[in-house]
């Protein structure tokens, strides 16, 4: 297995966790890690195929893209936050003070705090989307100026995967007049010098390797596991064929099955298809898990760790604690772990993705894979190196 990158010594048992998983089937992946502003790890191995580009096998590099699918949340409320501190958004108010036509059926007092939060009751559509309406932006944010809550807005806690992203990121086109990713280029991505694009242009395509099954299915062993989320998820679908949390997911069922589409790669969905590295997910968490960054200021930082809501959720039916636009630390859950604090934030992606930030020890973590495993949360392969990262922290301290 040929690994590229660079580290500090110290840092070789995180690494040798990482080429672990690959032996074991984590064929492409990169891990990204900043403390204190200080890159201390970059690397990465395997090989990848992008078919769209007719590219069958291609060595992963520090500029290999993948989907991260729902890690590009967080992402999304970095904008949200950087608008509000800018006094141009509030958290507060009525989306429909930005986007008068959301106002439509039981709309018009939904929060944009709500819908970070995910206590929105717009968790999924209940009309019938068609397969290529998720890649024209007026048709979708339309659809969703149609429809209605499922639910009495901030009465539960219910997980919007895509619908999250359409509705903040056209809050962000109408107070801004530049489309979601031009703005998120020109605040977010360029400020920090990384790659990470919603809706990719021609000349990055080629970097791009196409997300595929994980060839071995990994379980924790307690029982708050990943598989049993995984296994719960399935049962809730599969009980109410016609409910929020089967139409979250798959109505469109392009929303599944599209994703190493040209399509997909060049639309903008924000919940779903930011395309980045590892070292993109490290160099934003690393710079929010500072007092005052590059991207927010210290009053606003506050938002991304501070509680909004924690109860069962009614989409992914486990418990989940949410500030704006990530998600929090619950320590004692191995699949729900943002570091080994409770002040820790982030986000995971389907399949197995994850970025965060501990405030606490300055910390930010970039996981990437093209090998999509079975998680709803956290699965093992990042938990493992999560671990393997504070346990080096820790025989500092000894």
């Amino acid at each position: 297995m040929q690994l590229q990158g660079s580290w500090h010594p110290k840092w070789q048992p995180v690494v040798d966790v990482f080429l672990k998983n690959q032996v074991e089937g984590d064929d492409g992946a990169a891990l990204g890690l900043v403390i204190d502003r200080e890159l201390v790890l970059n690397i990465v191995a395997g090989s990848g195929r992008n078919r769209a580009m007719g590219i069958e096998s291609e060595d992963w590099t520090d500029k290999t893209l993948v989907n991260v699918f729902s890690a590009g949340k967080a992402l999304v409320a970095i904008c949200v936050l950087q608008l509000v501190e800018r006094d141009e958004l509030s958290l507060d108010a009525p989306i429909a003070d930005y986007w008068p036509e959301f106002s439509q059926k039981s709309k018009s007092a939904i929060t944009l705090r709500q819908v970070l939060s995910h206590r929105s009751g717009l968790s999924a559509f209940h009309q019938v989307i068609a397969q290529d309406q998720i890649f024209n932006w007026e048709q979708i944010t339309q659809a969703i100026a149609e429809d209605e809550p499922w639910w009495q807005p901030d009465s539960a806690q219910g997980y919007s995967p895509f619908i999250y992203g359409w509705i903040l990121g056209e809050v962000i086109q109408r107070v801004t007049g530049i489309s979601f990713n031009q703005y998120f280029q020109q605040n977010v991505a360029e400020p920090l010098g990384i790659d990470c694009y919603f809706g990719v242009l021609d000349d990055k395509l080629p970097q791009i390797v196409d997300t595929t099954p994980l060839k071995k299915i990994y379980n924790f062993q307690d029982s708050s596991s990943s598989d049993a989320d995984s296994f719960a998820l399935g049962k809730i679908m599969k009980a109410d064929p016609r409910g929020v949390t089967n139409r979250a997911f798959s109505n469109p069922i392009s929303l599944m099955t599209s994703t190493n589409s040209l399509a997909w790669r060049q639309a903008q969905i924000p919940a779903a298809n930011a395309h980045t590295n590892a070292l993109g997910l490290a160099k934003i968490y690393g710079d929010l898990a500072r007092s005052s960054g590059q991207l927010l200021s210290q009053k606003t930082l506050i938002n991304c760790s501070q509680e909004q809501t924690f109860e069962e959720d009614k989409v992914l039916g486990l418990p989940l604690r949410f500030s704006c636009g990530f998600m929090l630390s619950q320590p004692q859950r191995p699949d729900c772990r943002y570091g080994h604090g409770k002040m820790g934030f982030g986000h995971p992606g389907a399949g197995g993705s994850l970025g965060f930030a501990d405030p606490d020890l300055k910390i930010g973590f970039g996981y990437v894979t093209q090998r999509m495993g079975q998680s709803v949360l956290i699965d093992q392969r990042a938990s493992k190196l999560v671990d393997a990262v504070y346990a080096v922290l820790e025989s500092e301290h000894e």
